[in-house]
């Protein structure tokens, strides 16, 4: 470890990283390697402070496995050299990239935090400079030489959740995400109050592995009143489909209907994966409670317990990838690996 923290500080992309061109009034990239001249508030910090951005900064919508892939190789590069890393990125996917990240670095001892913000760095009512400036002092927190955080993380709006338990809840507010299964694990007021307590303890004698490889062949489908035979069926059908996130009612419930049981029962005989979510913000999936589940339990669908969405699917691309035995599927996909579900 260095006398002082060094963090790196990766942009992919995102509002967090305009500026208004007041002459235009369009939207630019900024300029990274002069943060400290346009944030001189950084020098304030106790830590060094090096850039580095993706050469085409991207959307989020256009986040992808690939691009992951791309932001855990930077890590990966860099992580003997630096003390944390503070990940730049849109907020309408981070979610959905903090909890790949989290399956991707495996046995991670560094913070790795997302960041963003819903107005632009340069604009006068800006929320990009605290969530920059905090996100950056928190990944720069150490103990007896060693990091605080050790794990991948998302900040915005004064509070660090951990990043694979998040969900993004509002394109407007500046309160954007929310955890709503695991509390927040740092609240950022007068001071940093830490919940030391639910923090992710490293396995410091395992060296970090990088997975970068993640099979995409996966699909969200979320029930409502009404779904169709033939429209579950052509999903469920795709010849290059391996699993499904199946969003269902309430602690994982849905149709108790017989073609809707023998199109899963078919679909799990064929090899293909299935996980039980709730659709709804918070709560967690507990198959047999009710009757309407009973069934999903009895043909072998995964319970994705207390998991978002964003962590269910991205778990499901990293487990594929995994070459882990039919036989054991879903008993791994039902135990926490990082932290991501009861």
């Amino acid at each position: 470890m260095h006398s002082k923290a060094k963090i790196l500080l990766i942009y992919t992309g995102g509002t967090i990283g305009m500026r208004k061109d007041f002459d235009t009034g369009a939207l630019k990239a900024f300029n990274f390697s002069k943060l400290l001249q346009k944030i001189p508030e950084l020098k304030q910090l106790d830590c060094e402070i090096e850039t580095i951005s993706f050469e085409e900064p991207i959307d989020s919508s256009n986040m992808n496995p690939s691009e992951w892939a791309r932001i855990a190789t930077i890590i990966e590069s860099n992580y003997l050299e630096f003390d944390g890393f503070v990940i730049l990125h849109g907020s309408d996917t981070m979610s959905y990239s903090a909890s790949a990240l989290s399956f991707m670095l495996e046995n991670l001892a560094k913070p790795v935090i997302f960041t963003g913000s819903q107005l632009p760095i340069g604009d006068l009512r800006t929320d990009a400079k605290e969530n920059l400036i905090t996100a950056i002092q928190i990944a720069s927190l150490r103990e007896n030489g060693l990091p605080v955080i050790a794990e991948v993380c998302l900040y915005f709006e004064y509070k660090l959740y951990r990043g694979n338990r998040t969900t993004k809840i509002n394109a407007e507010h500046f309160k954007a995400f929310t955890s709503p299964n695991y509390p927040d694990l740092v609240e950022s007021g007068v001071h940093l109050n830490l919940s030391s307590k639910l923090f992710l303890q490293p396995k410091s004698d395992n060296k970090l592995q990088v997975h970068t490889n993640l099979d995409n062949n996966v699909a969200i489908i979320k029930m409502f009143p009404g779904i169709s035979e033939a429209v579950l069926s052509a999903i469920l059908d795709i010849s290059s489909l391996k699993g499904i996130v199946l969003e269902t009612y309430g602690a994982g419930n849905a149709p108790t209907e017989e073609w809707f049981l023998n199109l899963l029962k078919k679909a799990i005989a064929k090899g293909l994966y299935i996980v039980n979510v709730t659709q709804c913000s918070g709560g967690s999936v507990n198959m047999g409670q009710y009757e309407t589940s009973t069934g999903m339990k009895e043909i072998g669908v995964i319970s994705g317990k207390d998991i978002t969405t964003e962590a269910a699917i991205t778990k499901l691309m990293y487990l594929l990838s995994q070459n882990i035995h039919p036989d054991d599927f879903k008993s791994v996909f039902e135990t926490s690996l990082r932290g991501e579900m009861i």
